[in-house]
């Protein structure tokens, strides 16, 4: 058990290990929420703006891959303590879904890229908010 000096709260095993549940249960939400939110925006523009519409799509998608491959490193960064591997995994992350986007602008509109980041930092933002309400401590 752990104890917050400041506080005078202590932090049981009891309380990881809800804490953890939510936090699994925050990812699992956020990722369908985001895929299904994306997904409806996404065919609602499509007759009138079909390379955002796709970027959009597209973009919900690889924020959702983003989202689970950086949780999962964070989680086994806690787990290993090894840095190296953590930092190498985040270039790869950066490299790979900081292509898709310029993609988009070469093969369609330029700020076609705009909805690709759109969609890419729902989740972001979404886990953000959800973590709030999650974590609140009353």
């Amino acid at each position: 058990m752990q104890e917050d000096k400041s506080s005078g709260r202590s932090y049981s095993d009891a309380d990881a290990a809800a804490d953890l549940a939510a936090y699994l249960s925050l990812k699992r939400i956020i990722s369908i929420r985001s895929l299904v939110g994306v997904a409806v925006v996404a065919l609602l523009v499509v007759p009138w703006l079909p390379v955002p519409a796709l970027a959009l799509a597209t973009g919900g998608l690889c924020g959702v891959l983003n989202a689970q491959l950086t949780g999962g490193s964070g989680e086994r960064l806690l787990k290993n303590r090894n840095v190296g591997l953590f930092v190498l995994s985040s270039f790869l992350r950066i490299g790979v879904f900081g292509i898709v986007p310029v993609a988009f602008a070469v093969h369609g509109p330029w700020w076609s890229m705009a909805w690709y980041f759109a969609g890419f930092f729902l989740p972001l933002a979404l886990f953000a908010v959800g973590a709030v309400r999650a974590f609140e401590r009353k």
